[in-house]
């Protein structure tokens, strides 16, 4: 089993969620984060004024399947939520140890679907 992480752009959120339905993700979470990598924030202005906003406005998502998901999945991602311009975010692809549904007691593999 695979967890993954991917950061990306709020606007991409939707066209992120259609593409993982149609390989058939069953389920993700999403968070609204806040972060900055090489972009270092961003200038605004607000009320005429110019500032600048050291942390950029992102989602994260996470999604845990199954090994043999992981490729599909972060390919859609990147097709997904890409904009080929800088912010566009991460992926991270880490090793998921064991999983358990909580009403059934089901476990690993059978607890993702």
């Amino acid at each position: 089993m695979k967890y993954i992480i991917a950061i990306i752009k709020p606007f991409k959120l939707d066209d992120v969620r259609e593409g993982l339905m149609a390989l058939g993700v069953e389920g993700l979470t999403v968070s609204e984060v806040k972060g900055f990598g090489r972009q270092r924030g961003q200038t605004e202005i607000y009320r005429g004024a110019e500032y600048d906003v050291a942390f950029v406005p992102k989602v994260k998502l996470e999604i845990a399947c199954k090994a043999s998901s992981a490729d599909d999945i972060v390919e859609c991602l990147k097709k997904a939520a890409g904009t080929e311009k800088i912010g566009d975010g991460k992926i991270f692809v880490m090793d998921l140890e064991q999983a358990h549904r909580i009403r059934t007691g089901e476990k690993d593999d059978e607890a993702l679907s």
